[in-house]
């Protein structure tokens, strides 16, 4: 993995909740596992425990990186590296969300989450018990070993981070901040950051996520499926997906040209007949970009050289495209081959001719010409 890795843990946790996820990446990388204050290492530390406070310590930490970085978060953890990353858009190269929060907050009600403030009064039953039931395939000796984090809280530190990720901060009630390219990775069994959770109040703040789901797993993915949560961050780290996803969140030729080879091909179905070069191509895709509305990768797997991306769009006020595409890398790494399959036909159809328009000198090879 070619830049540093900075995880951000969540509810009831410390930077050991990442051993199993760092211990199955690739040995050679460099990889940072922050405490939050009143965690871990900084249990003693005094409050406030908000998320103001909580960008201000990580952002400490990765601008003493200097350089690029990817940033993973779970839970309460991927709300506070989603601000760390807006904070520091042109440093981060990637960020994964892990299980995560709305930044807006769950807004639970009272009663609903005075369970989750109490634990720290609770005891040690009561905190297996959440875990438990948010995680309902975490062994027994996980449990045992990541919990002993949430036995080192105080009281009044696991309340407010209980209020903090209810209450959510401001910044979630916008579209993200952080115009890159977003893995999002929900166990396939946590009863609390659902799918539907994701879809309606995660996912659409991003320009183009990727989701992920780890079939097995419930809220502390992490700790129940290392091994597989590693293999995505790796391949997010390295894949050209990544660099793909980030051309559609910047929209700009040269955002997309990062990551073609001189003599890449473009084909599509919106396309008459394929387009050649690193800078057409990066035109055609700037272009393409600027009519979507939103986009949304859902589905990615990598095989060999290929990357198979599965994504849905909005465009035309509303239209909804659907498509997959396969992209084909050389062996440095670079994007010679796009394949991109829209659907339904009308879409594909209107698409194109919109291209066309936005790009006249092209327009009569290779876009449909409407009557």
């Amino acid at each position: 993995m070619a830049e540093p890795t900075v995880f951000v843990h969540g509810f009831l946790d410390d930077h050991r909740v990442w051993d199993g996820v760092v211990g199955a990446l690739p040995a050679d990388g460099e990889y940072v596992a922050v405490d939050l204050a009143g965690s871990g290492d900084r249990a003693a530390e005094a409050g406030a425990f908000t998320y103001d406070r909580f960008t201000a310590d990580v952002l400490s930490t990765v601008d003493a990186i200097g350089g690029p970085f990817l940033l993973v978060g779970h839970s309460m953890g991927s709300a506070v590296a989603e601000l760390v990353a807006a904070a520091r858009p042109e440093l981060t190269s990637g960020l994964v969300l892990v299980n995560p929060v709305p930044l807006a907050g769950t807004r639970l009600p009272d009663e609903a989450i005075e369970p989750f403030r109490s634990l720290g009064e609770a005891g040690a039953e009561a905190q297996r018990a959440a875990r438990a039931n948010l995680s309902p395939n975490l062994s027994a000796e996980t449990s045992e070993r990541i919990g002993a984090a949430g036995l080192r809280l105080r009281p009044e530190v696991v309340r407010a981070f209980a209020s903090c990720w209810n209450n959510g901060a401001p910044e979630g009630h916008a579209p993200s901040g952080y115009p890159g390219p977003v893995l999002i990775v929900r166990g396939g069994d946590d009863p609390f950051v659902t799918a539907d959770l994701v879809a309606g109040a995660v996912a659409p703040r991003f320009a183009a996520p990727v989701t992920e789901v780890v079939a097995g797993a419930g809220h502390w993915t992490h700790a129940e499926a290392p091994a597989r949560l590693a293999e995505l961050i790796a391949g997010f780290a390295g894949g050209q997906a990544r660099g793909w996803a980030a051309g559609f969140s910047r929209k700009t030729a040269d955002a997309f040209g990062e990551t073609f080879a001189e003599d890449v091909v473009l084909e599509a179905g919106t396309l008459l007949e394929p387009v050649e070069g690193r800078e057409n191509v990066q035109r055609v895709m700037a272009a393409a970009s600027g009519i979507y509305e939103s986009l949304k990768f859902t589905h990615q797997t990598e095989s060999g050289e290929r990357t198979y991306l599965e994504w849905e769009a909005v465009a035309f006020g509303g239209a909804t495209l659907l498509g997959v595409t396969v992209l084909t890398k050389d062996e440095a790494g670079r994007i010679v081959h796009a394949a991109i399959h829209h659907r339904p036909l009308g879409g594909a159809l209107k698409f194109s001719a919109e291209l066309g328009r936005r790009l006249p000198d092209l327009a009569a090879a290779h876009f449909h010409q409407e009557a």
